[in-house]
């Protein structure tokens, strides 16, 4: 863990906003926005994008997430709920899915909406080789990042800012 948060302290560091500086200036997002056909995460500070980095998805990436275990990772607006530092992978940010509709919908169909979709890097105990994660959809509906550029998402980013995830 002792070295988890050094990574933590030095990349704050790097990112850390300046005393009086807007968003942008700063570095911090006011929006984290998924486009899964290109298999990448954008970090906006008002109409300034800040980052762009690759990402892996669910194992079956199409279509909308209806339910727990159809491997798909969510569309729509969310927002990133709360952090964790003990995940089985490295660092996790959570999204807020399931929404009011996503309940609604799974609930027309009897199925449960399923949940725990989360932003995190790579797995703390990796049953593949690095570049197995690095070019597969692998999650379970995840949005995974490599773990320096989730390093860069957890510093950049700050609970109960929106996620917009477009097919």
């Amino acid at each position: 863990m002792s070295n988890l948060w050094a990574v933590l302290v030095l990349a704050s560091c790097l990112v850390a906003p300046m005393r009086g500086a807007s968003a942008a200036e700063s570095g911090s997002a006011d929006r984290v926005v998924v486009h899964k056909a290109e298999h990448k995460l954008y970090l906006y500070s008002g109409s300034q994008l800040l980052g762009e980095y690759k990402v892996q998805l669910g194992l079956s990436p199409s279509g909308q997430k209806e339910r727990e275990h159809d491997y798909r990772t969510p569309e729509g607006r969310y927002y990133l709920a709360r952090r964790n530092t003990r995940s089985d992978y490295f660092l996790a940010i959570q999204v807020s899915y399931p929404n009011k509709s996503d309940e609604l919908r799974a609930r027309k169909k009897r199925w449960a909406p399923g949940g725990s979709i989360m932003i995190h890097g790579f797995p703390n105990a990796p049953k593949h080789p690095a570049a197995y994660y690095q070019s597969n959809d692998w999650t379970d509906g995840c949005i995974a990042l490599s773990n320096s550029d989730m390093v860069e998402v957890w510093m950049r980013t700050q609970d109960n800012i929106p996620i917009d995830i477009y097919p």
